[in-house]
């Protein structure tokens, strides 16, 4: 019996614990996996606040980055009433208020020629504070200005600032976005001018029953303030981790990384594609042309890209949407709407539709993709302004003809907000390589501008040649030939990293607008790097797929 006793205590029986030793094994593996189980989910945790500080961090980024923008749709909403006043003040005649309110935008060209040099030799950063500062001095002008000329003279200044401003804030959001939000959130700068015009809409009414030699001063000195809370955003924002790089400040961007990507693993990779992309890793940075000599002589693939950024941006503006909002109370007094309050009031609707509808492409510009929301857009403003220019012409100045009237210009600001307005920039600063993209940038900022400006200086002098309502029904054929252009010169960028949508242009058949998945962008990327791929190495990634 004692042989069989040592032999059951051997084989698990009843040991000093009263436990089998068998079961006391069994303990300890529960307890190692409740240790496991407890590590993962204290890992998700970790990870899952690191992705909300993320999260947290680059929409404050954005979000300060985007006050510049504030700045040019304040001036646009806060001039269409300010204007009204200026001319009973400073007696002005209607050439002069034509100039007054489109010479921001073309003077702001050399502004956004000069940021996308600025912003190359100084950072995206500080190029920010430069435009803040510049549009200060200007607006200070304007507030005090005692005659027209001096008026013109803060114009030229508040100009200047605002291209820079225009130029550089997309630009550094969408650098220092993560993929998977950079639509949403380059789309920002749109919705800050819309907000912009909002408040400027709204300033024009609370301040419109001053007299008239004090409130369009107090008007466009409200202005000012955006510009100084600038000042508090910069010591918030880092430095663009892409100009960073091409500073040789690697460290200094992989510290932005950290703050801006979710994975350790996700800021090495976007790190490696920065510094393949910006020369740093390769032999022939040195052998490149210099940046303005390569857009003057563009390759085949630069060219491409230089078409679909530039005439996305022109597009934009010559469908008339400066002439809504600058020149709203015109259009509405030509539909029958009486009176400077009413005027003005009618105008407060057209910046809330405006403001409402831009968040909406917040939400679905990374959901539906750039190409979608662009046709929406192009149809439904072709649509509006159609219907604008028939209510003008058939419909006279009764009740039907203010009540379609206004619903038209809210309908074709609604339309591009949804659309055109923020894919545009989102486009222009996804599409070009970082070698290119600061002064690429800068070169459809220029476009823009322009177009914005030749359409503001003209639209009095031409509507009074062919009529307000003919005026639109040019407008509403040129938003038809910008559907044909998004049809034609557009890809879809959803979803894809700066670096591999500058690969989307190398192919012809690509750029006109077909899709490319994931998987063929990382084997043009391949490609593009020149990596070769052993056979054995192929065959275990067949087997691995």
């Amino acid at each position: 019996m004692g042989l069989v006793g040592v032999q059951e205590n051997g084989n698990g029986e009843m040991g000093l614990s009263s436990l089998p030793l068998g079961s006391k094994n069994k303990y300890r593996r529960m307890n190692s996996e409740l240790r496991e189980d407890y590590d993962d989910a204290s890992r998700q945790k970790h990870q899952q606040d690191r992705n909300n500080s993320t999260r947290k961090y680059v929409l404050a980024c954005a979000v300060f980055a985007s006050l510049n923008s504030v700045l040019l749709g304040y001036d646009v909403g806060v001039m269409s009433g300010a204007i009204i006043f200026i001319q009973e003040d400073l007696k002005i005649t209607e050439v002069q208020e034509e100039v007054l309110v489109g010479i921001l935008s073309i003077v702001s060209l050399f502004g956004s020629l000069a940021g996308g040099r600025t912003s190359d030799a100084i950072g995206r950063k500080w190029t920010m504070a430069l435009a803040a500062v510049i549009f200060q001095i200007g607006a200070v002008i304007m507030t005090l200005s005692p005659s027209f000329e001096v008026l013109m003279i803060g114009r030229l200044l508040a100009g200047i600032g605002i291209g820079f401003g225009v130029m550089i804030a997309p630009v550094y959001i969408a650098e220092i976005s993560p993929t998977i939000a950079r639509g949403s959130l380059t789309s920002f700068p749109e919705v800050f001018i819309n907000f912009g015009i909002l408040l400027g809409y709204v300033s024009n009414y609370a301040f419109s029953g001053l007299p008239a030699h004090i409130n369009w001063r107090i008007m466009l000195a409200v202005g000012i303030l955006p510009s100084v809370f600038i000042g508090f955003a910069l010591f918030v924002i880092p430095e663009s981790p892409r100009w960073l790089v091409i500073q040789n400040r690697v460290e200094e961007a992989r510290s932005v990384l950290q703050k801006t990507n979710d994975s350790e693993k996700e800021v090495e990779e976007r790190l490696a594609e920065i510094q393949v992309a910006a020369g740093t890793a390769d032999v022939e940075n040195h052998e490149e042309k210099a940046v303005w000599r390569e857009l003057l002589s563009p390759s085949p693939s630069v060219c491409r890209m230089l078409v679909t950024g530039f005439g996305i941006q022109c597009f934009q503006q010559i469908t008339g949407i400066d002439a809504t909002v600058y020149y709203s109370p015109e259009i509405f007094k030509d539909a029958g709407v009486e009176g400077n309050t009413n005027l003005l009031a009618a105008t407060v609707a057209v910046g809330v539709t405006k403001t409402a509808f831009i968040l909406v492409a917040i939400f679905l510009i990374d959901k539906l993709g750039r190409k979608p929301l662009l046709y929406v857009s192009t149809i439904g403003m072709t649509i509006c302004l159609f219907s604008l220019g028939l209510s003008l012409s058939l419909l006279g100045q009764g009740q039907v003809g203010i009540a379609l009237s206004i619903l038209s210009v809210c309908g074709n600001v609604a339309f591009f907000s949804v659309g055109i307005g923020p894919v545009c920039w989102v486009l222009t600063t996804e599409i070009f390589p970082l070698r290119l993209r600061s002064q690429a940038a800068a070169l459809g900022a220029v476009g823009n501008r322009v177009c914005s400006g030749l359409v503001a200086m003209s639209f009095l002098s031409v509507s009074r040649a062919i009529s307000v309502a003919g005026v639109f029904f040019i407008f509403s054929a040129i938003s038809a030939l910008a559907v044909l252009f998004v049809y034609t010169f557009v890809p879809e960028t959803k979803g894809k990293s700066l670096e591999q949508i500058e690969l989307l242009f190398k192919d012809k058949h690509e750029w006109h607008g077909s899709e490319v998945e994931m998987g063929d962008v990382e084997n043009l990327v391949q490609k593009e790097q020149g990596s070769e791929v052993e056979m054995g190495d192929a065959e275990n990634l067949v087997q691995k797929e």
